[in-house]
């Protein structure tokens, strides 16, 4: 479970039965991180079961759409073939606001060959996390990730407003880590934490960020692929607990205008598995070679990776200046105007933080983003540029500044299709390119304000 301990189906099937579930939710996560899968009857939730899904299903875009032709059928099979799902016994959780007694597992996708789908997001994670492995090295994580709460909204014209809290009132005003704003919505969190504590989720603190509304969750560390469930399944969690307070909860990257975007930080640093020691560390306590090729293979890269973690032309609003929001990849030590960051620490517990990272990226891609550039800057021993002591606003952009842009820049990056696969680069750019149409239909209000009367 959240422990990433080890787990069979047998022991699997106890787990269910100790607590005398009565129904299974069968979760794969898709590409935009929405929950895909089936419901079962505990009886039928066997482990010679056989349960599959068709390919396109963890391939699709946010608009449930998919391209009519192109480079995604060199991927994806025409005719439309099914996945076969395998649950992973260590992912098993009770659905806590179910009313009968409910567990949800989450499943790796599988082709008739029994290899895993590369382009299944926690088929893209397993694959990088494979790739330390082979170096002796385990990769630990911890996320950061910030969301809005805000009023009920069922018109899209209509713009996003902070939540009534219990003082009647909702915030007009910036509340910065104010325990107060929180109190505000005591019972909302209270049942967060009750629902997570049920879920044996990894939550550590919770603080007001710097937007009206705007909360921020931390999760201890641990390995990449155990966490990024929990932060799948944290996002699922976090929207139900607001539905049922009256209000919304948005992992979009900039919900409202004039206030902050929503990140999801990365911290990360690399164990020796035969040692246990932190490798961005020398015995000495200093900076280790690996640590600096580490920050160097993000600045290298992430550039051009930028649309795994901006994925919506949303995206690209939260990433301004001074905004706590990156603009560049210059680095630091305890600088939060650059887009990597190094926390200060104990030599043990050295890091690097990855502040380009939205709240709207899927967790297991955000993750696996974040690692392979690392690794590339490790295998290529690529040096960084040195520290950025000062204000990283002051210095020029040098992110991609829309969807289409990223895009581009991401196909041409061909260090990272090897990395990361490409057959996971092919179908996330064309879903990617799909989505970027159809919002290119789309006219904007300041469109008209502007330019109707104007041009």
């Amino acid at each position: 479970m959240s422990d990433n301990k080890t787990m069979n189906f047998n022991d699997l099937e106890q787990w269910l039965n100790e607590r005398r579930v009565t129904e299974v939710e069968c979760l794969v996560p898709d590409l935009t991180g929405v929950a895909r899968g089936k419901i079962l009857p505990r009886a039928k939730f066997t482990e010679d079961r056989g349960m599959r899904l068709p390919q396109a299903i963890v391939a699709m875009g946010v608009t449930g759409e998919f391209p009519e032709s192109g480079p995604y059928y060199d991927v994806i099979d025409p005719t439309d073939k099914d996945m076969q799902l395998r649950p992973d016994p260590s992912t098993v959780r009770i659905v806590p606001w179910a009313v009968d007694p409910t567990a949800q597992v989450i499943h790796d996708c599988f082709d008739h060959a029994g290899n895993l789908v590369p382009f299944a997001p926690r088929s893209v994670l397993r694959r990088v996390c494979d790739l330390f492995a082979a170096e002796g090295l385990q990769p630990i994580v911890a996320p950061e990730l910030e969301f809005y709460l805000t009023a009920r909204n069922t018109d899209p014209n209509t713009l996003l407003k902070p939540p009534i809290g219990r003082s009647g009132r909702a915030e007009t005003s910036r509340q910065a880590y104010s325990i107060d704003a929180v109190n505000e919505f005591d019972p909302l969190f209270e049942e967060i934490y009750d629902y997570s504590d049920k879920m044996e989720l990894n939550v550590d603190t919770l603080i007001h960020e710097v937007g009206a509304g705007q909360m921020e969750i931390n999760f201890f560390h641990a390995q990449p692929l155990g966490l990024a469930d929990e932060v799948f399944l944290f996002k699922r969690t976090v929207r139900e607990a607001a539905l049922r307070h009256d209000m919304y909860a948005t992992f979009m990257a900039k919900p409202i205008e004039g206030e902050p975007g929503s990140a999801m930080h990365v911290h990360q640093s690399l164990v020796d598995v035969a040692s246990g020691k932190n490798v961005f560390s020398n015995s000495d306590g200093t900076p280790s070679e690996t640590f600096m090729h580490y920050i160097g293979g993000l600045q290298r890269y992430i550039p051009a990776a930028m649309v795994l973690v901006a994925p919506y032309v949303n995206s690209y609003r939260r990433l301004s200046r001074n905004t706590a929001a990156p603009i560049n990849i210059e680095w630091g030590y305890d600088n939060r105007t650059v887009g990597i960051r190094s926390p200060i620490s104990s030599p043990a517990a050295r890091r690097v933080e990855n502040r380009v990272i939205g709240a709207d990226a899927n967790p297991y891609v955000a993750m696996a983003m974040t690692l392979a550039c690392g690794y590339l800057g490790i295998k290529n021993k690529i040096k960084p540029k040195a520290e950025m002591r000062g204000d990283a606003y002051l210095s020029a952009y040098s992110l991609p500044r829309s969807l289409g842009e990223a895009l581009d820049w991401l196909r041409k990056e061909t260090d990272l299709h090897e990395v990361l696969g490409k057959e996971f680069v092919t179908v996330y750019t064309e879903i990617k390119e799909l989505e970027f149409d159809e919002f290119m239909k789309v006219i904007s209000p300041w469109e008209r304000e502007h330019l109707l009367l104007h041009v």
